[in-house]
C-alpha cells in the first residue's frame, strides 16, 4: 500500500508563527517573537511536566543538501555506498521527495517528542521540475513533509535576499507571476535560519537568527548559520547588501541569549561540512578514536563552538557522517551529516533532562545517531507523488524537448576522477558559443561546482535511450549563468589554474574543467600552487606565454571571481553571450543526432600524478 499523508501535527503548526522576518528591530524584539511556548503558557509547561519521568528522548530526524531534487536524482548522483560486513561496498539507488517522506514519516512513529531539522541548501541549483518555478514546488513539498527547522545554506542566495525572503512569506513571483491559476505562493510554514548573515546598511540578521521547538514542557532551540565563505561561491548578485559572519563567534552569541532565555538544550544547525574518511555512509567516523573519521571546515568549528549547544547537523560538502567531536570543554558531541539530495537521513537520539533542562551527553554514543538510506524500494508517500505530477504537467512542454544524443552514460557530479568527462563537454560548448561571438576565442573554463549531475544514456521517460532533453541538460546546469568572454594574459591564466590548489582552494581544490586544446599535468605529490606544474600548460601543444593575450570563454560566477579564482576576475574587455544551458543545448543539436551520438569523452586533458 502507498504512505498516506500524516495529518498535521497541531504542536509543529503552533509553533510556525514564528516564521522567519527580515529586518527585526532588535534582539529583544526577537525574544519578543518567541512565545514562552506554542500553545501553552510557561506555568502549564511546568504542570505538564510535573509526576513524569526526568529524562525523556527526543527524537532529531534530519538531513540536508536536497537541492530540489523532488523526483529521484539519475545515475551516479542518486546512489549512496554501503559497506558490507565483509568489507565490500554496495550501490544502492535512493533519494527522491516521495520516498524521504515515507522514511521521515515512518520513523516518527512511536517518537512523540519528534523534531525534523535541515541544514541548508534545500533549494538551488535545483532540477528543472523545481527550479523553472524558482523552487517553489520543493518549498511545498518541505511544508508536506513536516519540516519544523532549517538553516539557509549558501545556494539560498542564489536568487538574492529579497527572492530568499519570498520563500520564506509567500507571494508570487515579481517577474514570472503565479505559476499555477487561481493559487498563490504560500511560502514556507517553517523558519528559515540565518543567524550570521546580515544586512549590511542595518547590521541586522535579515531573517531570524533562532527558533525554539517546544512539546509538553521540553524546549530545544535551534541556531541556523551558513558558511561564512558564501559570497565567494555565490554570484555576486545573489549576496549583495549582506554581511557573512564567523560560524563560532555567531552561533556562541546566540547560544548565550537562549540560555538567559532557560533554553539550555541547543542544537546548531550549519551548512558546512567535511570530508569523511570512507564514501560509505555507515562507516565508523568514530575509528581509530572520536571523531578521526572526518576532516575538512567542520571539524575546527566544531572544536570552537560553544559546549552549550549540544549536537551540529551540518551540510555543504554532500558528505554522509556521524562523528562525535569533542566540544571545547572535553565533552562528547554529535556531528552529522545526511550526503545530499535527500538520499540518507539522519535519527539522532537526544536525552532530555527535565530538571536541568539540557541535553545529556556525558555518554554520547555512535549507536544515538545514525543515518539510514531512503530506499527507492520502500512504497511512495501519495501526496508527493501528486505533487510531483502536478508541477511535471506544467514542466514538459518544456522540460521533454530533446536537445541531443549520447552513445552512453557521460558522468559529471558524480565523476570520480578530478576532470570529468561532462566537464570536458560543457567546456568545450562553452568554447563553441565563445567562438561564434568572437572567433578568436582560445580556451574555455568551467568550475566544477557549476556541473549539478551526470547525463545518462537509459531514458528517463518516455524520450527513448541516449536522447538528452532539455530538462536533464538544466539539471546538470541549472544556474542561468552567461557565457562571457574575457582576454587574460598567459601569465594570469598560469595563476588562475594555481588558484586552483592554493589560496582558499587549498586545503579542498577545485579542479576547473577545461576545453579541447588545453593540457597540463596536476602532480599531487607536491603541496600549494606547485601542483600545477607550470611548465606543462599548453594550448594546442604549445606552452602558454605569459606577455600573450588569450581569449577566455568561461560562465559570469568565474569571470565575477567566484569560487576563489580571483585572477580570472581580472579579465578584461569583456564581452557577454547567451545563458550557458543554451550554449550547452546548442552545442548539444549541432553536434549530435539518432545516428551519431556524442560519446562520453575521455577525460584525458590534465595528466594527474599521485
Amino acid at each position: 500500500m502507498p504512505a498516506t499523508p500524516q495529518p498535521r501535527r497541531p504542536r509543529r503548526r503552533a509553533t510556525r508563527v514564528l516564521a522567519a522576518a527580515a529586518g527585526l528591530a532588535t534582539l529583544g524584539a526577537l525574544a519578543a517573537a518567541l512565545p514562552a511556548s506554542a500553545g501553552q503558557s510557561a506555568g502549564q509547561d511546568a504542570a505538564g511536566a510535573a509526576g513524569k519521568k526526568r529524562t525523556v528522548d527526543v527524537q532529531l530526524l534530519s538531513f540536508n543538501d536536497f537541492h530540489g531534487n523532488l523526483q529521484p536524482p539519475a545515475g551516479s548522483s542518486g546512489q549512496v555506498t554501503e559497506k558490507q560486513p565483509d568489507g565490500t561496498e554496495k550501490k544502492i539507488d535512493a533519494g527522491g521527495a516521495e520516498y524521504l517522506a515515507t522514511s521521515l514519516r515512518t520513523a516518527r512513529k512511536g517518537n512523540p517528542y519528534s523534531v525534523t531539522a535541515a541544514a541548508g541548501d534545500l533549494i538551488g541549483a535545483s532540477p528543472l521540475l523545481s527550479g523553472l518555478f524558482h523552487d517553489e514546488p520543493t518549498i511545498e513539498a518541505m511544508n508536506k513533509l513536516d519540516l519544523d527547522v532549517t538553516s539557509v545554506g549558501n545556494h539560498e542566495f542564489d536568487e538574492g535576499a529579497k527572492e530568499l525572503a519570498r520563500m520564506q512569506k509567500g507571494g508570487c513571483h515579481p517577474k514570472d507571476g503565479c505559476f499555477e491559476k487561481g493559487k498563490k505562493f504560500k511560502g514556507a510554514d517553517y523558519p528559515y535560519l540565518a543567524a550570521n548573515v546580515t544586512d549590511e546598511k542595518t547590521d541586522k540578521p535579515v531573517l531570524k537568527p533562532y527558533w525554539v521547538w517546544k512539546h509538553k514542557g521540553v524546549k530545544v532551540g535551534f541556531i541556523g548559520v551558513t558558511l561564512e565563505g558564501t559570497p565567494d561561491i555565490v554570484s555576486a548578485d545573489g549576496v549583495k547588501g549582506l554581511k557573512f559572519h564567523d560560524e563560532i563567534e555567531t552561533v556562541n552569541k546566540y547560544a548565550k541569549i537562549l540560555d538567559k532565555q532557560g533554553v539550555k538544550s541547543i542544537v546548531t544547525l550549519i551548512h558546512e561540512g567535511g570530508a569523511p574518511a570512507s564514501q560509505s555512509y555507515n562507516y565508523d567516523c568514530d575509528s581509530p578514536g572520536a571523531g578521526d573519521g572526518i576532516s575538512g571546515p567542520i571539524t575546527t568549528i566544531a572544536k570552537g563552538i560553544t559546549p552549550k549547544v549540544d549536537a551540529l547537523v551540518t551540510g555543504h560538502t554532500h558528505a554522509a557522517y556521524v562523528c562525535t567531536v569533542p566540544d571545547p570543554a572535553g565533552k562528547p558531541r554529535m556531528v552529522t551529516s545526511a550526503s545530499s539530495f535527500g538520499k540518507l537521513y539522519t535519527d539522532t537520539t537526544l536525552t532530555y533532562d527535565r530538571k536541568t533542562k539540557d541535553i545529556v551527553r556525558t555518554s554520547v554514543k555512535s549507536a544515538k545517531s545514525k543515518n539510514h538510506v531512503v530506499s527507492r524500494e520502500q512504497a511512495k508517500a501519495r501526496d508527493m507523488t501528486s505533487l510531483i505530477q502536478r508541477w511535471d504537467k506544467l514542466a514538459a512542454p518544456i522540460a521533454d524537448k530533446p536537445a541531443g544524443f549520447i552513445s552512453g552514460d557521460i558522468p559529471g557530479r558524480g565523476a570520480t576522477t578530478p576532470e570529468a568527462p561532462l566537464g570536458d563537454l560543457i567546456a568545450d560548448a562553452q568554447l563553441a558559443h565563445g567562438k561564434s561571438l568572437d572567433p578568436e576565442t582560445d580556451l574555455a573554463l568551467m568550475n566544477p561546482g557549476g556541473i549539478r549531475s551526470d547525463l545518462v544514456h537509459k531514458a528517463s521517460g518516455s524520450e527513448g535511450d541516449g536522447v538528452v532533453t532539455y530538462g536533464e541538460g538544466f539539471t546538470v546546469q541549472p544556474f542561468s549563468n552567461t557565457v562571457n568572454l574575457v582576454d587574460l594574459t598567459g601569465a594570469q591564466l598560469i595563476t588562475g589554474l594555481k588558484q586552483q590548489v592554493s589560496g582558499s582552494n587549498e586545503a579542498s581544490p577545485k579542479i576547473l574543467q577545461i576545453s579541447d586544446g588545453l593540457t597540463y599535468t596536476l602532480d599531487m605529490t607536491k603541496s600549494g600552487a606547485d601542483r600545477v606544474v607550470t611548465d606543462s600548460i599548453k594550448l594546442g601543444g604549445k606552452a602558454i606565454d605569459p606577455a600573450t593575450t588569450y581569449r577566455v570563454a568561461m560562465n559570469s560566477f568565474l569571470a565575477g571571481g567566484g569560487d576563489g579564482f580571483a585572477e580570472l576576475g581580472k579579465g578584461t574587455k569583456p564581452l557577454v553571450g547567451s545563458d550557458d544551458l543554451k550554449a550547452f543545448n546548442d552545442y548539444l543539436t549541432a553536434n549530435s543526432s539518432a545516428d551519431k551520438p556524442i560519446a562520453p569523452p575521455k577525460a584525458d586533458r590534465i595528466t594527474i600524478v599521485k
